[in-house]
């Protein structure tokens, strides 16, 4: 395994599409849910608890080699939005390309073919992360960081909030992260006897809703 490859998968110039996405922070700066520094942790912290302990669960388990078609269903359970499904689909196909370019692998064509118009980001994420070598914690980790990165690189577009207060409410959330993360490796290695049901679900209404109503607008900056 080449730790190394952790850093492309997670840096956030890997062309996979993420920067095309707020995670939520565009309908939530409108809303003035997200003001400044301070909300933006709020927010980010709830995100990282609900989604993005899906997500890392998720990806824990497609590197553990779970059968991500069982997951991909497992990730359509898990996001009643329409709207969240559609982007988090498309960020998938884009994540899949970019992959099957970087770690060419039978096991990503194969989900390509399986799912042509994307599958899941989070399960082709964990996908790419056994096709780079790396295991679970890897893609847990980079499932749960880019659920606040995302947010937090958009609010300083959005709000022309200073990049050293954004960092810093990343760095600050960084011992949550780990806690996470933690739990949703456990997680997915219980569904290897348990099945799916054994991952989280836990849910986001506003996310949900914000998504919804951020479909609707005729302008956006981001596409979710």
């Amino acid at each position: 395994m080449s730790r190394a490859a952790l850093l492309v998968l997670a840096d956030g110039r890997f062309p996979a599409g993420g920067h095309a996405h707020s995670g939520g922070a565009e309908a939530a700066v409108k809303a003035g849910r997200i003001r400044g520094a301070a909300s933006l942790a709020d927010f980010c912290r709830g995100r990282l608890h609900t989604a993005g302990s899906v997500a890392a669960a998720l990806s824990a388990a497609a590197a553990l080699g779970i059968d991500p078609v069982a997951l991909d269903r497992a990730a359509d359970a898990r996001t009643p939005s329409p709207a969240l499904r559609v982007a988090g689909r498309k960020l998938g196909r884009q994540l899949m390309r970019a992959a099957r370019a970087t770690w060419p692998s039978a096991e990503l064509d194969a989900l390509a073919r399986e799912f042509p118009k994307g599958a899941h980001q989070p399960v082709v994420l964990g996908l790419a992360a056994r096709a780079a070598g790396l295991g679970p914690v890897d893609a847990a980790y980079c499932a749960a960081y880019e659920s606040v990165s995302g947010p937090a690189t958009a609010t300083v577009r959005l709000l022309s909030l200073d990049p050293f207060d954004a960092t810093g409410v990343l760095a600050r959330l960084a011992p949550e992260m780990d806690r996470v993360v933690d739990r949703a490796v456990e997680a997915a290695r219980r569904v290897i006897d348990e099945g799916v049901d054994a991952l989280p679900a836990g849910s986001a209404p506003l996310l949900e809703i914000g998504a919804e109503v951020h479909a609707a607008w005729p302008v956006r900056l981001f596409a979710s």
